[in-house]
């Protein structure tokens, strides 16, 4: 029988393109309605990467632009306000564009990425060069912008000059929509070329919205607050929306009640617990938040495969750069801080969200800046925040959890030395669990800083100390009745190891969990796959407490 539920828009953020193709729609068009109301000149909402905002700022196209359907918006909240949409709907010259792909290895090359971005939308408005109400001087420009063959300072102007075209067309101001506008400066400052792009978006930016007599408003959209910067500089009607802020907390992103909706419509609602577990906790202004990416991924898998498990989505798809040089450069208080976070702990940090790109690498503590800002971290609601104006910061969810225990599988296999690697594997080839044990103990003395760890933090140690490009090192593999922890395979030597991780209560138990793994090894059949290839299979529990550990280690036949 033929599912007839709508498709879920797994990677679609074009609100026509949802629309007319039949898509799922969590309705948030009473964002129209809220900006309307309490807009600025510009407008510029903050928020983390996949929670929204292409697709908010396309539905804004799609409900003023002149020429737009009106049949997109029937039987949507924001169609129940007649009035409003008889005085604003399809009545504006509208430029919309998204520069989430504007980036490249020197300056010039991120400029031509542009200057295709800025072609398209001309092509787009192409009607304009027929215009006779349109200036022949500004039509000779805008003909080298399709065609891609503008200097570098009519590029500068080329917000301002479509602006002016469509006024002068349409006889009614523009509305502009920037989508994803610190893009091109955080690639830069990642590459080498900051100040040159600064310059640039000075201009670009600084034209359109100064006193533009062709504004109507402008909506603006990007990952970070960086309101100091020179490219704002002079722009004083920017009025910011961040995620401290109160009044557009439900349009970006999933709430309780919009999850609860689609699980009940799609027959999932079963799968609330755990998708709360994993993609619920960001906190925006007063409110609860789930990453949409996550949750439309995650009810698109369990239709396939009822019996899927959560995954990172939004970690494979949401990489960023900027915070991925922070954590590289982190400094063993920073990485103590980090693994309070991961043991399920808060930081009482200060957070700044009035930032220059050039200021985030001078101090290490603008990381959690950052963090917080690109969705890494969240406010702990219940702890009010300091007299002196500090947060209590805490990991979001499961999936972020899992994306700091990657880090700390790098900087454990960073740490040690490759000789000290050798005698790790000698130890673990031959048998030996009290040399394993002594090397384990000693990194755990150098590298953990707290006793109320959990089995899966020491389970990413494990993995980033026996990581060795030589070897199939595998982690959480199925295998015979379940799945087993590390698994450690060298073809060359037809062997493996197979090594099951506990964390005890106390010491006094460390004994025997250690040997209850190697139990566990034997009893699910973890080896039975290596036995099958006449490998040599050694089972290997290791129990934690604190910074102790204990290794019971058999070869299995």
């Amino acid at each position: 029988m033929q599912d007839r539920r709508k498709k879920l828009p797994v990677g679609v953020d074009l609100f026509d393109q949802l629309i007319r193709e039949d898509y799922y729609y969590l309705d948030k068009t009473d964002f129209i309605g809220q900006l309307l109301q309490w807009r600025g000149k510009v407008n510029l909402f903050t928020r983390p990467r996949r929670f929204g905002k292409t697709l908010n700022m396309s539905m804004l196209k799609s409900f003023f632009e002149i020429n737009s359907d009106p049949s997109l918006f029937r039987g949507l909240a924001i169609a129940r306000e007649t009035e409003l949409c008889k005085e604003f709907q399809g009545k504006f010259p509208v430029v919309f564009l998204s520069l989430k792909s504007v980036e490249g290895r020197i300056f010039e090359e991120a400029l031509r990425g542009l200057s295709a971005l800025i072609g398209v939308e001309c092509r787009r408005l192409s009607f304009l060069l027929e215009s006779k109400s349109v200036k022949e001087p500004d039509r000779d420009i805008f003909a080298r912008l399709c065609a891609q063959q503008a200097s570098e300072a009519e590029l500068k102007s080329a917000l301002t000059l479509l602006m002016r075209m469509l006024h002068d067309h349409y006889q009614r101001q523009a509305i502009l929509l920037i989508d994803e506008y610190d893009v091109p400066l955080d690639k830069a400052n990642e590459r080498g070329y900051y100040r040159q792009m600064v310059d640039f978006l000075r201009g670009f930016f600084g034209e359109a919205f100064k006193t533009n007599p062709d504004l109507y408003f402008a909506a603006v959209t990007g990952c970070l607050r960086i309101s100091k910067e020179s490219i704002f500089t002079g722009i004083n009607n920017l009025k910011i929306d961040t995620i401290s802020h109160h009044r557009y907390n439900e349009f970006f992103g999933f709430t309780d009640s919009d999850v609860r909706q689609m699980l009940a419509d799609y027959g999932l609602s079963g799968a609330y617990a755990p998708m709360k577990e994993w993609y619920d906790g960001y906190r925006f202004g007063d409110m609860d938040i789930y990453c949409p990416w996550d949750v439309i991924n995650h009810c698109d898998r369990l239709l396939e495969q009822p019996s899927a498990k959560p995954e990172a989505y939004w970690m494979n798809t949401s990489a960023n750069g900027l915070v991925k040089r922070f954590i590289e450069k982190a400094d063993d208080s920073i990485k103590a801080d980090i693994e309070t976070l991961i043991a399920g702990g808060a930081v009482c940090k200060r957070i700044l969200e009035n930032l220059t790109y050039d200021e985030l690498d001078t101090d290490m503590e603008h990381l959690w800046s950052v963090l917080y800002l690109t969705g890494y971290l969240t406010l702990d609601k219940s702890q009010p925040e300091t007299e002196d104006g500090r947060c209590h910061l805490v990991i979001p969810n499961r999936e972020v959890k899992e994306i700091f225990i990657e880090k700390i599988r790098k900087w454990f296999s960073e740490r040690i030395e490759i000789s000290d690697r050798s005698e790790l594997f000698g130890a673990l080839w031959r048998r030996d669990a009290k040399s394993l044990q002594k090397q384990i103990h000693n990194v755990l003395l150098d590298a953990i800083s707290y006793y109320d760890y959990h089995e899966n933090y020491y389970h990413a140690l494990l993995v980033g100390l026996l990581y060795d490009k030589e070897l199939l090192v595998r982690s959480n593999r199925e295998a015979g009745e379940g799945r087993s922890d590390i698994t450690i395979e060298d073809a060359r030597g037809n062997r493996a190891t197979i090594i099951e991780v506990k964390h005890s209560q106390s010491y006094g138990n460390l004994e025997a969990d250690s040997e209850r793994a190697v139990l566990q090894i034997e009893e699910t059949q973890y080896a039975w796959p290596y036995l099958q290839r006449d490998y040599t299979v050694i089972a290997c529990g290791i129990a934690f407490a604190g910074k102790d550990c204990r290794v019971v280690m058999k070869e299995l036949s």
